[in-house]
């Protein structure tokens, strides 16, 4: 058996753990990943990232990549008895930063989600991964877990026989995980037996059916649905309700089936349907793990919950996931905090897990009802929700809601937990027009300091070196000849009254790695923010600890 060598082990090459490993990878952790397929996938599966996700695919340098290979979503064209009956675009009133956003919903650069097939999305992270000299190992599928000696590492055994160790195993490996069921935890929930989808990557060569629409047939014996596959010439993702057999259950999904539903709701001829892939049968499942951490293995994305697919938050969940368990490994394997931070990753995401199960059962319900009407469509499982902005963590041990109650009463700023708001700057260097999330990229705790009493602490930050980044935001009227590398100019104010600042005012906001307010305090009282930066990453000028 190898010495534990490696610090984090991944068990699953979907979404969630790539992001997690290249996460990981650009922390400089020893991180491998392994998936039991002995191929990399196809299948289309999750249609693309919400806002939320583009941001943490922003921070890791794939979003320009994500956004050229996809399409921005498309409006939804619905029929009724082979009749066109409406048109809507769900995203038709939405806008991106600098448009201030109504109060709660924060500001973000990304203002609808992101068509584009998983397995596209899969290999740019896969690609971005192997520049850090990390692949994925196919064909590799764990059939043991045990704790090692003194609990430092987690003995590993793959199906070939061969045993190694890792100081930490994530299983990243989906609903029917092999972790989840090692680890002997609970999946508790639900099957709607008699809520059934067949769905699958389709061929269709028929010109009438615009790529520039989401067609949708929603009759009184069924559905069938049509989304064009970004970057294809005449792929389509094809969902619908199942044929049944005379006793009324449904039939397993197959081209000549997917012809004969096409022509049931479309009333045009099967034979332009001409190849159908990747099927599969979807039943709705509503279960979540009741823990994600048993010592040193913990669980992520489709391993620890599943939800119905209304409001396409999956995927979405898992790459979130990913971001919060991320740092909070890499601060434990480089040895600026303890084992304990791994605490919170559970604390943080259960509850939001819990939450998601919730809301996408309440929008399938919406979209069922929806639906039995004429000019019903998918559009109703869209709500501000889904868009994942709104997720914090309030309830936390890492939100020190005492400091932020101190620093300012002001109705439109961020509480300690909450998602960090992004807003339109300018470098202070070169004038060039920025963003807050520009300074928050990276594997980096972020000091934001607004007004010439915060100077004097952000100068104290540069002592974490590289581990935190201090970041001076100058208000358009405030002198910034001599301002530091990387500081903002809030040209327009967006920033400042994001967080709350009032004009000619000032403050201190730690941002965690994840983009989540850590703490919210006076610039003139920065007790509170050495207190937390030496809760996440130790004494400044510590080295990191050698592994």
């Amino acid at each position: 058996m190898t010495d534990a060598s490696t610090d984090v082990l991944i068990v699953g090459a979907g979404p969630t753990g790539l992001t997690l490993a290249l996460d990981l990878a650009r922390r400089g952790a020893a991180v491998r990943i392994v998936d039991r397929s002995p191929a990399h996938p196809r299948t289309s599966r999750a249609k693309g990232p919400n806002p939320r996700s583009l941001e943490i695919l922003a921070d890791l340098g794939v979003v320009d990549e994500v956004l050229a290979a996809g399409s921005a979503p498309l409006p939804m064209r619905v029929y009724r008895d082979h009749r066109s009956v409406a048109e809507t675009d769900p995203w038709a009133d939405a806008t991106p930063t600098p448009a201030p956003a109504p109060a709660p919903v924060p500001t973000t650069r990304f203002d609808r989600p992101w068509l584009i097939a998983q397995w596209r999305l899969e290999e740019i992270l896969r690609a971005r991964l192997a520049g850090h000299g990390v692949h994925v190992e196919l064909g590799r599928e764990v059939v043991g877990l045990a704790e090692g000696a003194g609990g430092r590492h987690v003995d590993v055994t793959f199906a070939e026989g061969r045993a190694e160790r890792a100081r930490y195993v994530v299983g990243c490996d989906g609903a029917h995980s092999s972790v989840r069921k090692l680890l002997g935890i609970m999946f508790d929930g639900t099957t709607a037996e008699d809520q059934v989808m067949v769905t699958g990557d389709v061929e269709l060569d028929h010109e009438d059916l615009g790529r520039d629409r989401w067609h949708q047939w929603f009759d009184e014996d069924g559905a069938v649905m049509l989304c064009p596959i970004p970057g294809t010439r005449t792929g389509w993702w094809f969902q619908a309700g199942p044929e049944r057999d005379a006793d009324g259950r449904p039939l397993a999904p197959t081209l000549d089936g997917f012809r004969r539903l096409f022509t049931r709701h479309t009333g045009l001829p099967g034979h332009h349907l001409t190849r159908a892939e990747l099927l599969s049968t979807y039943r709705v499942n509503v279960r979540m793990a009741d823990r994600y951490r048993v010592g040193r293995v913990l669980l992520a994305g489709d391993a620890a919950h599943v939800h119905a697919i209304a409001g396409g938050l999956g995927m979405n969940t898992g790459i979130q996931d990913a971001f919060n368990l991320g740092w909070k490994l890499g601060q434990v394997l480089a040895g600026q905090a303890d084992a304990g931070l791994l605490d919170t990753y559970e604390e943080e995401r259960l509850p939001v897990a819990a939450w998601t199960l919730d809301l996408t059962s309440d929008r399938l319900r919406a979209t069922l009802e929806a639906i039995r009407e004429p000019g019903g469509n998918l559009g109703s499982a869209m709500t501000p929700e889904t868009a994942g902005l709104g997720i914090g963590y309030r309830w936390s041990s890492l939100a020190d809601t005492e400091a932020g109650t101190k620093a300012t009463t002001a109705s439109s700023a961020p509480h300690a937990g909450d998602r960090a708001p992004d807003a339109p700057c300018r470098d202070a260097a070169t004038g060039e027009r920025s963003h807050l999330y520009g300074a928050f990229a990276g594997p980096h705790t972020t000091v934001l300091g607004f007004g010439p009493a915060s100077a004097a602490v952000l100068r104290e930050v540069a002592a974490y070196g590289s581990r935190v980044r201090a970041c001076r935001v100058y208000a358009a009227h405030e002198d910034h000849g001599t301002a530091e590398p990387g500081s903002l100019i809030d040209d327009q104010g967006h920033a400042a009254a994001a967080y709350g600042i009032g004009a000619g005012g000032s403050g201190l906001v730690v941002v965690r790695p994840d983009h989540h307010v850590g703490v919210v305090a006076p610039a003139g009282d920065p007790g509170s923010v050495r207190e937390y930066l030496r809760r996440l990453h130790g004494a400044p000028g510590m080295v990191d600890a050698v592994r």
